[in-house]
């Protein structure tokens, strides 16, 4: 067995900072984290020089990078944007196929399906968004129906990779929805919506406990005539129990209201997340088929220009948090890592540095990017 010692860094665990502590893992999980910085006789010895040591990225809302999409349904596609994003810090993917059609998402699904089962474990399982969505929010661009108890227990059947599925929950037989869904271990989220505060709250009883996406897709406190009206982004806030998630590239929001909710919400309930398209770490042409663009740092329709996605990857946005919105770097990794996690229950295995976890391990120099990466053990970067 291959053991690795990470000593003379500065390490993040659940319980803060352990400063020139070590870390000593093999190819399979973290054996154990302590203030002692004595070799261990043996183990392959890794100076990490004071930088800091922290749990690998969880991604729990990405479609792609690299030029490849999740729903091209290919393992080549599959294995080219893990790739692009390992290098980038995360060590959990959750694969994301928007409303591309029943064909499309189960042949996604199984390929995500054969991946799993074949010991694949940086994939954490399938989150599909749509195709029960707000025809307001989403304007024709895609074919969007109310929740069908037929389809969506068909998919569910054929799939159980699936561990996400979007939707918007005032439409009729979204409750319902919600609350097959969390029977079967799948986590109902709220997107593409024009929710005021009931909807919400029915929703949150029915199962739908997070929102996509905060302040995308979604209206905000608004006017009827002449009544005032509060909007999905204000419910979402108001409900304690309720988590979230913002695309922390700093275009789809500012860092000021990025800091606004990682106020409000918390670090345990807001996760940040990229819905990174196949832009994210590609250095190629553009694609000529593509009904994208992009520009300041995001995708944009090229039908009426209608941000569509990011080309971030979670590191961007961990330095983004820390520098711009102003946020302690603990929290910006916590929104990262372990809240992601614990939102898509795998805080079992990965999302924290501890003893019996996976080897998921980031090495970080004082302007916060990755310097090294291991994935269950294994180096990447």
């Amino acid at each position: 067995m291959s053991l690795i010692q990470i000593y003379n860094g500065k390490i993040l665990t659940p319980q803060g900072w352990i400063n020139g502590g070590s870390l000593l893992f093999d190819e399979n999980s973290i054996l154990a984290i302590t203030c002692s910085n004595l070799p261990l006789e043996g183990a392959e010895l890794v100076d990490a020089k004071g930088l800091y040591v922290i749990p690998g990225y969880v991604a729990m809302n990405i479609y792609g990078a690299a030029g490849s999409i999740f729903h091209d349904a290919t393992e080549e596609a599959f294995n080219t944007i893990i790739g692009a994003h390992l290098a980038h810090g995360t060590t959990t993917i959750f694969p994301t196929v928007g409303t591309v059609g029943y064909d499309k998402v189960i042949e996604t699904g199984k390929i995500c399906t054969k991946l799993m089962e074949g010991g694949n474990r940086i994939i954490g399982g399938l989150h599909i968004v749509g195709p029960y969505l707000s025809s307001e929010i989403t304007k024709d661009r895609y074919k969007v129906t109310p929740p069908n108890r037929t389809m969506y227990k068909r998919i569910v059947s054929e799939l159980p990779c699936i561990r996400r599925w979007d939707a918007a929950p005032e439409l009729p037989g979204a409750p319902e929805f919600g609350r097959f869904l969390t029977k079967q271990g799948i986590l109902p989220a709220i997107s593409h919506t024009m929710a005021e505060y009931e909807d919400v709250k029915a929703g949150f009883d029915a199962g739908f406990t997070h929102a996509a996406q905060l302040y995308n897709s979604m209206p905000g406190f608004h006017k009827r005539r002449e009544y005032k009206y509060e909007g999905t982004v204000e419910s979402v806030l108001l409900i304690d129990e309720m988590t979230t998630e913002v695309i922390a590239d700093c275009v789809h929001l500012p860092p000021t209201i990025l800091r606004l909710v990682y106020k409000l919400k918390g670090v345990s309930r807001t996760a940040l997340v990229t819905a990174a398209l196949r832009y994210a770490a590609y250095d190629g042409e553009e694609l000529a088929f593509s009904k994208v663009y992009i520009e300041n740092g995001v995708c944009k329709l090229k039908s009426d220009g209608t941000v569509a996605g990011g080309i971030s990857t979670m590191d961007q946005l961990v330095r983004n948090m820390v520098i711009r919105a102003e946020v302690p770097l603990e929290d910006a990794v916590r929104m990262a890592s372990e809240t992601p996690a614990r939102i898509m229950n795998v805080i079992d295995r990965v999302g924290t540095l501890e003893k019996g976890k996976d080897a998921d391990i980031l090495l970080l120099d004082k302007q916060y990017h990755i310097t090294s990466v291991w994935s269950k053990g294994v180096k990447m970067v």
